[in-house]
């Protein structure tokens, strides 16, 4: 019993170190959850899409609400990119430099595009997942947490399945 237990105390001491050594994965790890973003939504899209859906799951699953909000706010400005792209009019959203405009007008734009027909539950969403990106990338004393993002859950889904099948990712 007692080498046993000396030989699991030796094998989690080696295993620390390895992980210590050696650090994360190049290209992170992989969440254990989707409770934010369905893994059956982005699988096959674009891989910057799966990966960063899957920062937003694992941040969230570690508690990681502000970093979890952030990424929400990157993958909706993505996503709204990919469709202008796709449906060839890409130059609405640029300014002319060539730069794509900031968050607010890119979702200005979308809403007021007339080459597609958004939900009006889509529309009302977006606005929701900006401002909870805005306050946790942009206010020094913002901390989300869980209760900020878990209301977001239903309209995250929308907007993020919405945009996935307008950018005809899916």
């Amino acid at each position: 019993m007692k080498l046993a237990r000396n030989f699991f105390v030796t094998a989690k001491a080696l295993q620390e170190e390895i992980r210590k050594e050696l650090g994360p994965p190049e290209e992170g790890l992989r969440s254990s959850t989707q409770t934010v973003i369905l893994d059956s939504i982005v699988r096959n899209t674009r891989g910057y899409i799966e990966r960063v859906s899957n920062q937003i799951n694992g941040a969230y699953q570690n508690g990681w609400y502000d970093a979890c909000a952030v990424m929400i706010r990157r993958l909706l400005e993505t996503l709204i990119i990919e469709s202008f792209e796709y449906h060839g009019i890409a130059v609405k959203i640029k300014n002319p430099a060539g730069d794509f405009f900031y968050l607010k007008d890119l979702i200005d734009k979308c809403l007021q595009e007339t080459s597609w027909n958004l939900t009006r539950n889509c529309k009302q969403a977006m606005r929701k997942l900006k401002d909870i990106g805005d306050k946790s990338a942009h206010s020094r004393r913002y901390n989300a947490h869980r209760g900020d993002i878990d209301p977001l859950l239903g309209d995250i889904r929308l907007v993020v399945q919405e945009l996935v099948y307008l950018a005809a990712l899916k």
